[in-house]
């Protein structure tokens, strides 16, 4: 954080990402009072399939015309689509479409973010020892987003409306893109090679295919930790493990992530990834047999742990895989990836034998393990810190 605008560019991020934790509930809350509560469940359903699909859309164009221009109009472009949803209409067609608006075109601020981390030219990180602590920091914080953006939209929602809540949402949006945009940093970044017109951009890529695949089977015990938390809590009559289950996994991954990015850990970026979804994979199999309240709660914990760690490195090796031209890109299908495995886990838990959940994460290890060379390959390299000289430790 001593580097320059480091702490302006994740202060930023985290305000303008907040709509990510605001935005389904506020829509879901605005459109119940319209079209019922499954009208309005569509409705932020389709927010966030078209966040999935817009943030790789706008990244390609940040990797070629910049960040700070691209940024700035489709944020302006979505809060002015949230605002049409908070002003209503008869018509269901009209706010669906503006919905679609304000997903699609919701700025991926933190795949620039993660562009901003790294230690080429006009980058942020002096070295790949910073860019991997960075990377952790941001992992760990972005937990605070889905915390803390459920708590203002009820806050928002008890002392007004969920009209007022999708306003709220629209304003810390743009601003937070405006913080960010501001900056020297995004306002100069630009791709290393912006030439490449490949429309399957980050996606010819095998290497990087693999590891979207293995991260949405990571996503799917992500989305489904509220159905998992209602079934736990009726089935062992605690209604406490209803917000106790997601808190105490946010909380371990914030706590992971923090353990994560504060020291260096053996082994090359790589084989941190196999590792760390291994671990990740045994602690949802830990969730999935406990028994009792107690025995769910800490095992869930302890499934925290390890994920923003995980997500830390599949940021790394993202950054280190991406086709030059795509970096923002690369990470913004990363986040789609996590979002449609949030998405079955969501739909699936509650349908499904309760060894879903690590059979799903094993099924990622297995991907990662079956190509553990490519993912070793090209450009990719450790972000585990290197020797550092004298000198360059003073600077």
């Amino acid at each position: 954080m001593r580097e320059p605008e480091a702490k302006r560019l994740l202060a930023g991020t985290l305000v303008g990402r907040l709509p990510s934790g605001m935005a389904p509930l506020a829509i879901v809350l605005a459109g119940a009072h319209t079209y019922g509560t499954a009208g309005g469940a569509a409705l932020a359903a389709l927010y966030l399939l078209a966040s999935a699909v817009g943030g790789p859309l706008i990244g390609r164009q940040a990797d070629r015309h910049g960040q700070s221009t691209t940024f700035a109009v489709s944020g302006l472009v979505s809060g002015a689509a949230l605002v049409a949803v908070a002003a209503g209409s008869s018509r269901l067609w009209q706010v669906a479409a503006a919905v679609v608006l304000a997903g699609g075109l919701k700025p991926p601020l933190e795949a620039g973010l993660r562009s901003l981390w790294g230690t080429g030219p006009g980058s942020v990180m002096p070295s790949r020892a910073h860019q991997r602590t960075a990377l952790a920091l941001d992992a760990a914080s972005q937990e605070l987003i889905y915390i803390a953006g459920p708590v203002i939209v009820a806050a928002i929602v008890l002392a007004a409306s969920p009209s007022a809540a999708l306003l709220a949402t629209a304003g810390i949006g743009m601003a937070g893109t405006a913080l960010v945009v501001s900056t020297h940093s995004s306002r100069s970044w630009t791709s290393a090679d912006h030439r490449s017109r490949d429309w399957l951009g980050p996606l010819r890529s095998p290497s990087l295919r693999r590891l979207y695949a293995a991260m949405a089977c990571a996503g799917v015990p992500i989305g489904a930790i509220t159905p998992l938390a209602i079934n736990t809590g009726t089935r062992y009559d605690a209604s406490w493990l209803v917000g106790g289950l997601p808190a105490v996994l946010s909380a371990g991954a914030l706590l992971g992530g923090l353990a994560y990015g504060a020291r260096p850990w053996p082994g090359t970026t790589p084989r941190q990834l196999i590792a760390l979804a291994a671990l990740f994979s045994a602690g949802w199999l830990a969730v999935s047999v406990s028994g009792g309240p107690a025995a769910v709660f800490a095992a869930t914990a302890g499934a925290g742990l390890f994920m923003a760690p995980l997500l830390a490195a599949a940021f790394g090796v993202t950054g280190a895989l991406a086709p030059r031209g795509t970096v923002t890109e690369a990470q913004a299908l990363l986040v789609a990836a996590l979002d449609v495995g949030c998405g079955l886990g969501t739909a699936a838990d509650s349908l499904l034998h309760p060894l879903f959940l690590p059979a799903a994460t094993t099924a990622g290890v297995l991907i990662l393990v079956a190509g553990r060379r490519s993912l070793a390959e090209g450009r990719i390299a450790s972000l585990a810190p290197r020797p550092v000289h004298p000198l360059e430790a003073t600077t």
